[in-house]
């Protein structure tokens, strides 16, 4: 098997039990200038990022939570304070509908390339893509603008190798294969 292939089976999400070692800028833009290599119709870049580093969640997570029903508020602080930090990808829209399933593929692309990437460094990865993304008080917290989406919360930290979750198994893809006829 080569490198990429087994890299890519051997990927997982990680959602919890990160460890306290900060996630650094420097490491993440360092991913993120291998992860931009995704393939992109007509090379439109439909992308940019929005990082929040370790020293900023808490006051990222209260503003957060903030946006969330009050009875829901707790829970919500527990679950955004597990990550490390976060790493949200944002989307350039297109009223037209092709570009924008383009646009749609090529961050979802370049989203995959910075899983795989971090994996190779031992750094968890989990994409999230929660309520909370559509949510205008999020976006005016986030700066998203009217012709942008949030394509995700990549929530991200460092994890102990016992921690790695078990693999789960996938449909071989014989079984989803038509061949015209």
């Amino acid at each position: 098997m080569t490198t990429i292939a087994k890299t890519i089976r051997e990927r997982r999400s990680i959602k919890s039990g990160y460890t306290s070692e900060p996630v650094k800028e420097e490491t993440v833009l360092s991913l993120l200038e291998d992860a931009v290599y995704a393939p992109n119709h007509g090379l439109r870049e439909p992308w940019r990022f929005i990082f929040v580093p370790g020293e900023k969640k808490d006051e990222f997570v209260a503003k957060l939570v903030a946006t969330f029903p009050k009875e829901k508020q707790d829970n919500r602080r527990n679950y955004f304070s597990q990550p490390a930090a976060f790493l949200i990808v944002v989307m350039k829209q297109d009223p037209r509908q092709k570009q924008w399933d383009e646009n749609f593929g090529a961050v979802s692309s370049l989203i995959q390339n910075f899983q795989l990437l971090a994996w190779e460094q031992k750094l968890g990865v989990v994409w999230k893509t929660n309520p909370h993304i559509y949510e205008p008080k999020v976006h005016d917290i986030l700066g998203i603008e009217k012709d942008e989406k949030v394509a995700g919360f990549l929530h991200l930290g460092y994890f102990r190798e016992e921690d790695i979750p078990a693999a789960k198994t996938r449909t071989s893809a014989k079984e989803k294969l038509t061949v015209y006829s």
